[in-house]
């Protein structure tokens, strides 16, 4: 124990030296004010920080050194002065509040406004505050501007006037309201004498925004001013009225340029639900940058928040608790359109919104109407900023207050905010009343990451939280310091894990540099994987080896999968290091590492205990620069069979590094195929192990020899060997092995003996007696004893008879039934051996009271076997009834006791009698008595309850404690004590009447007796408080707390208790009387940062402390002055001493002598010196090793600080001898006992992983059974498939819709694009002329220059996107879909450009890998057209059977039509893992008005009503297309079980309800049997089904209203919710395991489907048959291009090739099924084929995939066929390049004739219209394009363009 406290302590140490160290390296500048700061400001032009502090204004440097101050105080002064001063009487010095300082930078000025002679304001020079510009005390009460009171808060803010066409500097203040201010609460104010006005005055003079004198009305806390796009706002909270003091935040707003005020307008913001933090602390104006302004667009709470749009963060609290408070956010914007609604709502709707009251008149004591000005809407614009005539100011009503949501919630007081924008994410500094300021990510989920560095704990951080110019520094202000830290200390982070464990969107990991930064610090932050983001979570990491492990005795290259690598430039040099080896890296193109590994002589021995050994292999760049490191695993083969010793062969084969065995010289080795034969079991065939097994019999007795028999197998190379057997409990003892017939052998037993426990497991090995070593064995059987647990006759008898245990009765033992033969127990039978008379050893309890009714216990032995066994009992004579339910076996009776009879003795023995007349009578005596009751103490107690009363008597221990019930008068009193005197702690009294009557205190012994004393107690009222002293303390607890009141004398226990979040503390009280009662306060812990409530529990009586305040423990600074003699003082520096402590409770020791403390200020604390020389206290109270040094110890409470050490006499030398061992032994005592745990954990994991290993190896078995099963099935069910395709009913589009999809679909309007409905809106008058114009447009499409010029001018404007560029391809192609050869020919033009650009600047591999260009998406449309004869006559019918086959299959099992997973499904993701029970039906359908005739449908009972009907309308309409059957929702299923006919539909009023979930109906919610039969009918919305359609529409809305609802499973959430509250950890780990055994289905799914991805594969990449001349065409072109670049390789080449067809063509089209044909591809079926999808991607590929068991189950399903696929694709690109080249000619003959079959059919005109808008749009560009080409020139291009541009806009052009 001694050792783990050492160690946590040693950890401790660590962290906070640690912490101590980080802290110290951060760059922290801090200014100390002698008096509390109230303000500060920031020049933006310099970055000079001022500060208003108490009486004086501080000069900062930007790096916080002092320049200059400025004295202001303390004034002559008093509160009801006006001044001058001069004139005043009873004046004193006063100090003088900074309460307004503004920088006004345009004259180099500062405003300075204090809260003395009336709030009077003075400049002061910006560049030296020591020299004031203005002041003036004589202008009388226009010129007050700040207010005297200290809580009343001011703010101010810089802008412009103009008069008379003069502009004036000024500044707009909003001022709370004092008793002695003026009432006006916003006022603007003039910075130079003009006219009349002086410097400060008032020149707004009719303000009707002010506040009523007298009555506490519109009691406003100014927080914040700002202003922004030609408005002051100002933020503050206020009251309504006078009855209720709830304050509300309001941000209220005024024109800059407005005169009188009228604009004046107040919006109430709400912060919370229900407007929890409703008033303001602080607030900060900023940008929310890009990602926040996103992220609070999509949450649709904030209307569109761009990201250089102005958003007010806030932070609030609620009215009555500073232990919360929270962060809200409101973009500008919002309250801008707010306060519009409410103005124009004022102006022309009645003050309404929607009907409702939405305007308040604030300020006014009017009650007449107001807004009964009706301006017209349009009319608004021209008095946005009010007028004369118009009502003013203006408030919203509540119902229209400005709602936000919590950003952030904190426990505790936020006072301070500041926002700052990183690499487009926004960061918030929170600063509280504890000095801490948190950094905040903001996000949609805020990430509180961290806690800004600095020494300022304890002070509330003032509002004035701000960014040095560069915002790389924040300034924080707390009550007397300014201090100065980075935002982000990313450098500390000296390794990538720690670097992102920071969570801090300032920094990430530099990867090639090895730091921590910035990004713009990080000099490849801007390639890919350069710098890694810190919140990403994310390190370079190696993902697995190639070969992920390797035998310790071979060596081999390993190829090393880092996909998150950066690029490695030529100049970088990978090297890898494992252990002491290091070896050069090498990266492939397909970014791998490839490393030589150690010679085995490097390698580390093997662990003992463990089969293999992990070498850390590290990769580092550049020499120094760690990329990733991962443990490779060097197994052991001959280790492995140290895992099980009993089965070494088992062992061996079965291990996960295939190893095998050598049956001959009993040896595990690595698998060689070279070596083979019948000695050798390989890897996996533990079944060919030599072993024994199946031992009989399995149960073994205690001293008794008995014979076991056995079977061997696989033991042909044993022929003739002897067989040894032996056991750990046959000490060391091995017997020879017998052999029987066949596989059988024996051992003759072992006399065993064990006595531990009833029975153990015993596993025997087995030994080859020549060799000495163990072969493979099971034995294991279980060995008994029984006489444990079974000590007397009845016991032995209720054994269970496997065990033939009797009872011997010679040896008064229970035994095995052999050992205890006829002849020892005489001629008796054991079995048959009666058992002795029942004993008794003892009666509970020996006294009942005479009139019965409770209940005793008989404990002794031999009473009887079963309940009924027991035939009478007798206590003194009497019957006992015997309770049955509470009988033990042989050892314990319960009866209940009747009376006894009053004439006969009151004491006798306890008789019981058993089955057979056998009696057994007890040794000790039952007495009947009766209690007597006397008294009662105390008489009296709080009517809280809790008193603990004390009743005495005779004979009151008679009975039990559970037989004993006390109550007073009613009233519960629960006994603690039983004995001879009872105590019992009274409950509460609730009756009215305090002080109750004397009441009876009553006390029954079980159900006959009852006793009483009247007139006992009596409940007076609780006791009263009054006040605590002091109310606060240290967190280090042990403060004095005196509480006062009166009542306290009733009370027998107090306690002071103290509760957190989830801790709480408590100390009883050391002092009490009837007034007064004295606690030490509780010790809480200080780490926890949240608040604590103080309580008082007298008794059962608890009362909150209210207020009591716990402050942090006081800082202590190092002692200065180390020589103290008798006439020195002593002074101890620090930080809040006096928040919770005074001169007279702090004690100081210097040594062992007590010091007085002569004074307590906040900051220092004064000693006066020792009397008499001091002496070391004793060791553990020194902290220096020099004798003559003694400690200066401060106590507080129960906190105690030694500050330093002071010299005072001489010292003595402390010797290392002592020190050394002191710390050494305990460190090695910590290494021992760590590598002891890490030993045993990792063996643990190791026995964990075998077991799940087992259970996979059984499932692999089912899988392939079920795989055979499943095809089988799936072949004969597709019969009818095929046969329908043989007739011709593959639902092929017709070319357009075919074209439509594949170009248009994927836009952005989907279905609705107009290239898809083919809809133009023109006005018909114009349309001819529209037409001619695109035909002209047509025209110079055609033209080759322009087409260029067009495309080209496109793709370099910034704003012309990826989407853009496919859908403007799309365009294009259709348009010139009448000329395919020009088409090919641009396409052509445009390629050869980009092949240049790939093969000359960029990455030759990558081109054609995505549609980045317009003839990128050119080429994809270019196939698809080519190749739609192709997909009709060749690919689609196998495509076709593909998609059939897929849907079948899953439909064969349940699918969740909720969270659209199945039970046969490709994707592991959209696996359902659970097991659905469910069964197929048949349904006999009818069709209502389509004859007699019924067709069968198969279903499952387990889908929804919907499914069903999407499997009938399937089957019914089978032979048409997709798109002309009945859609679910316009048909409706009806059930006729018998004369009625029940609807059946997803959710109605019988859906079943889980908690706050419902389940959606199926077939078996319904009951519906197999064969049953349903109709189903068309919905025709006729007048007379209309209501009822109504109805059930309206019923179906109102179940949907909760859209908690479930099918199969619940979503994962909701269960996980479930599970937290009720199941273990284990429990949720085990489900986890459970849910990826599921996986397996995949297998059988993919078993099943093979065939048929095989057939598609093999359609589409076959040369033998037709390849589509457009293939060959362009593959030619590529090899033609290819061998024109010398850096072309033929991977590239392959590369190009796979980008051009299988991904640019196939990949969509098998993706999505319903771009050729007529069929609905539903989301679990679209979730296969991107499996299938994602194979034929991968078989496509150049680079090796190295799988491991980290793969995806997705990319492990096809591992086996991908190399087959890759071959098919190698053969089929060089089959292509064999065949016959096709001409230009010939292409051009194939494309004329596409153009010719299908350019009418296609929406040509919609194309160009749409091309031409892209023209429109980018105008300007093309012209200029043109008008550089000489080309284009020459055709008049520019021209021809403006023509086509003035018919088509309608407008007149300068032509």
């Amino acid at each position: 124990m001694a050792s783990w406290v050492s160690l946590l302590l040693l950890l401790f140490c660590q962290s906070v030296s640690q912490a101590q160290e980080e802290s110290s390296s951060i760059p922290i500048v801090e200014f100390t004010s002698e008096t509390p700061i109230n303000n500060v400001v920031q020049d933006p032009q310099t970055g000079r920080i001022y500060l208003g502090a108490v009486n004086t204004i501080f000069q900062l440097g930007p790096s916080l050194r002092l320049e200059a101050r400025a004295e202001t105080g303390p004034k002559e002064d008093a509160r009801t002065c006006t001044p001058p001063a001069a004139a005043c009487q009873d004046t004193k010095p006063m100090p003088n509040q900074n309460k307004l300082l503004l920088v006004h930078p345009s004259n180099g000025s500062l405003v300075v406004c204090g809260s003395r002679y009336r709030g009077i304001c003075s400049l002061l020079n910006l560049s030296n505050v020591e020299q004031q510009l203005y002041y003036s005390d004589n202008k009388g009460e226009r010129t007050y501007v700040a207010s005297i009171e200290d809580d009343v808060n001011v703010v101010g803010v810089m802008s412009t006037y103009s008069r008379d066409s003069h502009s004036f500097n000024v500044f707009v203040v909003g001022k709370g309201y004092g008793s002695l201010d003026s009432t006006k609460l916003i006022s603007t104010r003039i910075l130079q004498d003009f006219r009349e006005w002086v410097v400060f005055e008032s020149i707004i003079e009719a303000s009707t925004v002010q506040t009523t004198p007298f009555v506490p009305k519109y009691l406003h806390d100014f927080r914040h001013a700002f202003k922004e796009d030609g408005f002051v706002y100002f933020l503050f909270s206020r009251t309504l009225d006078g009855t209720d003091n709830k304050n509300l935040t309001f941000v209220s707003r005024l024109c800059e340029d407005d005169p009188h005020y009228y604009s004046h307008t107040e919006l109430q913001l709400n912060c919370g639900n229900n407007n929890r933090y409703n008033k303001v602390q602080a607030a900060y104006v900023a940008s929310p940058g890009k990602e926040l302004a996103r992220a609070m667009t999509e949450s649709g709470m904030y209307g569109n928040v761009v990201s250089w749009s102005k958003v007010l963060f806030m932070v609030a609290s609620p009215d009555d608790d500073d232990n919360e408070s929270a962060l809200c956010m409101y973009p500008l914007n919002s309250i801008n359109e707010r306060l519009v609604d409410i103005i124009s709502a004022c102006y022309s709707d009645s003050g309404k919104i929607s009907g409702f009251p939405a305007v308040d008149i604030p300020y006014s004591s009017k009650t007449d109407e107001f807004c009964t000005s009706k301006i017209a809407k349009h009319m608004l614009e021209n008095f946005k900023c009010g007028a004369d005539f118009l009502p003013s100011p203006l408030a919203s009503k509540p119902r229209f207050a400005l709602k936000a949501h919590t950003m952030l919630t904190n426990s505790g007081l936020l006072t301070a905010v500041a926002v700052a924008v990183e690499n487009e994410h926004t960061i918030a500094f929170l600063g509280n009343n504890q000095g801490e300021v948190f950094k905040v990510h903001l996000i949609m989920e805020t990430d509180v990451y961290s806690k800004v560095p600095g020494d300022t704990v304890g002070e509330k951080v003032n509002k004035n939280l701000f960014f040095d110019l560069s915002h790389s520094q924040l300034y924080i202000t707390t009550e007397k310091k300014i201090t100065k830290v980075p935002v982000q200390t990313c450098f500390q982070k000296k390794d990538c894990q720690s670097c992102v464990e920071l969570r801090d969107p300032y920094c990430g990991w530099c990867v090639l540099e090895g730091r921590c930064t910035r990004r713009s610090e990080c000099r490849r932050a801007e390639e890919k994987n350069g710098w890694l983001w810190s919140p990403r979570q994310q390190c370079v990491k190696i993902i697995s080896f190639y070969p992920p492990n390797l035998s310790c005795k071979k060596t081999d290259k390993v190829k090393i999968n880092i996909p998150s690598l950066p690029a490695i430039g030529p100049s970088d040099r990978l090297h890898c290091t494992i252990e002491s080896f290091q070896s050069e890296g090498t990266k492939s193109d397909s970014g791998q590492v490839s490393c030589d590994l150690p010679q085995p002589l490097l390698i580390p021995q093997t662990p003992e205990g463990q089969d293999f050994v992990a070498v850390a292999v590290r990769i580092f760049v550049n020499e120094t620069v760690e990329l990733a490191t991962r443990e490779f695993k060097f197994y052991n083969c001959a280790a492995t069979v140290r895992k099980s010793e009993n089965t070494p062969c088992m062992s061996c084969v079965a291990s996960q590094w295939g190893c095998q065995w050598n049956t001959r010289d009993h040896t595990c080795s690595d698998m060689e195929d070279s070596v083979a034969g019948v000695n050798i079991i390989k890897h996996r065939q533990g079944a060919k192990c030599p072993q024994f097994e199946n031992p009989d019999p399995v149960l073994i007795p205690v001293g008794y020899k008995t014979r076991i028999s056995f079977e061997g197998i696989n033991l042909d190379l044993y022929q003739g060997h002897i067989f040894t057997i032996g056991t750990e409990l046959m000490r060391n003892v091995e017997e020879e092995v017998n052999v029987e017939e066949g596989p059988f052998y024996t051992f003759s037993g072992f006399n065993f003996s064990y006595d531990k426990s009833p029975e153990t497991n015993v596993l025997f090995y087995v030994k080859d007696k020549e060799s000495g070593k163990k072969m493979d064995s099971t034995l294991n059987v279980t060995l008994y004893n029984c006489s444990m647990g079974r000590e007397d006759c009845s016991l032995c008898k209720n054994a269970d008879p496997k065990y033939r245990c009797v009872w011997c009765g010679k040896q008064k033992a229970c035994v095995y039934e052999k050992l205890c033969s006829a002849h020892q127990q005489g001629s008796e039978d054991p079995h048959n051996t009666e058992c002795p008379n029942p004993e008794i050893t003892d009666i509970i309890p020996r006294f009942g009271p005479l009139w019965g009714g409770i209940s005793i216990t008989i404990r002794g032995s031999n009473l009887g076997i079963h309940k009924e066994d027991i035939k009478s009992i007798t206590v003194v004579g009497e019957p006992c009834i015997h309770q049955e339910e509470k009988y033990s076996v042989s050892t314990s009776v319960v009866c209940e006791i009747g009376p006894v009879d009053l004439k006969k003795v009151h004491w006798g023995q306890v008789e019981v009698e058993v089955n057979g007349g056998k009696r057994g009578t007890s040794s000790m005596h039952f007495t009947y008595r009766d209690p007597i009751l006397e008294r009662v103490k105390p008489a009296r107690g709080p009517k809280a309850g809790g008193t603990l009363i004390t009743i005495s008597g005779h004979f009151l221990d008679t009975g039990s404690k559970d037989d004993v019930q006390v109550t007073i008068g009613g009233v519960d009193c629960t006994v603690e004590h039983f004995g001879t005197e009872i105590t019992c702690r009274t409950g509460e009294y609730r009756a009215d009447k305090v002080p109750s009557d004397l009441l009876t205190v009553t006390m029954k012994y079980g159900k006959s007796t009852t006793k009483t004393i009247p007139i006992a107690f009596q409940f007076l009222e609780n006791p009263t408080l009054l006040d605590h002293r002091p109310k606060g303390s240290f967190v280090c607890g042990g403060r004095n707390i005196v509480v006062t009141g009166s009542g306290f004398d009733l009370i027998q226990t107090a306690v002071m208790r103290v509760r957190g979040d989830n801790i709480s503390a408590f100390e009883e009280a050391h002092e009490k009387n009837d007034t007064v009662i004295q606690f030490h306060s509780p010790t809480v812990n200080s780490f926890l940062n949240q608040p604590f409530k103080a309580y008082l529990q007298l008794d059962n009586w608890e009362k909150e402390l209210k207020p009591f305040d716990y402050h942090p423990d006081p800082n202590f600074n190092e002692l200065t002055k180390k020589v103290i003699t008798e006439t020195s003082i002593i002074i101890v520096t620090g930080r809040g001493f006096s928040k919770a402590m005074s001169a007279k409770e702090a004690q100081a020791f210097v040594g062992d002598v007590q010091c007085l403390v002569n004074t307590l200020q906040d900051d220092k604390l004064f000693l006066d010196p020792p009397s008499t020389p001091p002496r070391t206290r004793s060791r553990r109270h020194r902290r220096d090793t020099r004798p003559e040094l003694v400690d200066l110890m401060i106590k507080f409470g129960k906190g105690e600080w030694v500050v330093g050490s002071v010299q005072y006499e001489k010292k003595n030398d402390l010797s290392l001898y002592i020190i050394i061992p002191a710390v050494i032994v305990p460190m090695l005592l910590i290494i021992t006992i760590s590598i002891y745990c890490y030993r045993r954990k990792s063996q643990q994991a190791e026995r964990e992983y075998e077991k799940v290993k087992h259970q996979l190896e059984n499932l692999e078995e089912s899988v392939r059974d079920r795989c055979k099963k499943e095809f089988t099935d799936l072949m004969i069910e597709m019969e009818d498939h095929t046969n329908d395709l043989s007739e011709g009913r593959i639902p092929f589009l017709d070319y357009k819709t075919y074209t439509d999809r594949v170009f248009f679909l994927p836009s952005k309007d989907g279905a609705n694009d107009v290239m898809i409905t083919g809809k133009l809106d023109i006005p018909e008058a114009r349309r001819a002329t529209v037409t001619q114009a695109l035909n002209q447009f047509s025209n110079l499409l055609n033209s080759k220059t322009f087409l260029i010029n067009f495309i080209r001018t496109l793709e370099r404007s910034h704003d012309f996107n990826a989407r853009a560029k496919v859908y403007f391809a799309s365009l294009l192609t259709v348009a010139l879909h009448g000329k395919l050869e020009y088409y090919t020919d641009i396409m052509r033009t445009l390629l050869l450009e980009l092949m240049e650009e790939y093969v000359h600047s960029k990455n030759p591999k990558l081109m054609l890998r995505r549609s980045e260009t317009v003839v990128e998406r050119m080429l994809c449309n270019w196939m698809s057209i080519c190749l739609y004869q192709f997909l009709k006559d060749s690919a689609g019918e196998p495509l076709y059977k593909l998609f059939r086959a897929i849907k079948h299959q899953i439909e064969k099992g349940p699918v969740d039509a909720r969270v659209k997973k199945a039970k046969y499904t490709l994707n592991d993701t959209g696996l359902l893992g659970d097991d659905v029970e469910y069964s197929v039906l048949t349904l006999q359908v009818l069709v209502q008005g389509e004859g007699p005739d019924v067709t069968p449908v198969k279903v499952l009972n387990c889908d929804t009503i919907s499914q069903v009907k999407e499997k009938i309308i399937e089957q019914v309409y089978r032979n048409l297309p997709y798109s002309l059957r009945p859609k679910v929702d316009s048909v409706t299923l009806e059930w006729r079980p018998g004369s009625t006919g029940q609807i059946l539909s997803d959710l109605d009023l019988t859906s079943q309800k889980e908690g706050r979930w419902k389940r959606i109906n199926t077939l078996a919610h319904y009951n519906v049997r197999d064969n049953a039969t349903l109709v189903l009918s068309k919905v025709f919305h006729t007048q007379q089904n209309y209501d009822q359609n109504q109805e059930n529409h309206e019923e179906r809305n109102a179940l949907l209203e909760d859209d908690k609802v479930f099918h199969l499973v619940r979503p994962a959430d909701e269960l996980d919710e479930i599970k937290s509250k009720r199941g273990s950890i284990k429990d949720k780990s085990m489900t986890k395991a459970i849910t990826e055994i599921y996986l397996t289905r995949l297998l059988s799914v993919k078993g099943t489907l093979q065939q048929f991805v095989d057939d598609f594969f093999r359609s589409v990449l076959c040369s033998g048959a037709v390849v589509p001349p457009a293939v060959k065409y362009f593959f030619d072109f590529l090899d033609e291009q290819a061998l024109k670049h010398n850096n072309v390789d033929e991977e590239t080449i392959h590369i190009w090739k796979t980008n051009s067809l299988p991904l640019r063509f196939w990949v969509n089209i098998l993706k999505n099924p319903h771009f050729t044909f007529d069929v609905h591809v539903s989301e679990v079926v679209d979730a296969s084929l991107s499996v299938i999808a994602q194979t034929f991607m991968d078989a496509c590929t150049k680079s090796e995939h190295k799988l491991s068991r980290d793969s995806p189950s997705n990319k492990l399903l096809y591992a086996k066929e991908i190399s087959t696929y890759k071959k098919m694709v190698d053969d089929y690109y060089k089959g292509i390049r064999q065949m016959v080249p096709i001409s230009d000619q010939d292409m051009n003959t194939h494309l004329a004739e596409v153009s010719r079959a299908h350019t009418d059919k296609l929406n040509t005109q919609v194309a160009l219209h749409q091309l031409y808008q892209y023209a429109s749009k980018y105008y300007d560009g093309i012209i200029a394009s043109l008008d550089e080409d000489p080309a284009s020139q020459s055709k008049q291009l520019t021209l021809r363009l403006q023509q086509i541009a003035a018919a088509l806009e309608n407008k007149v052009t300068d032509l």
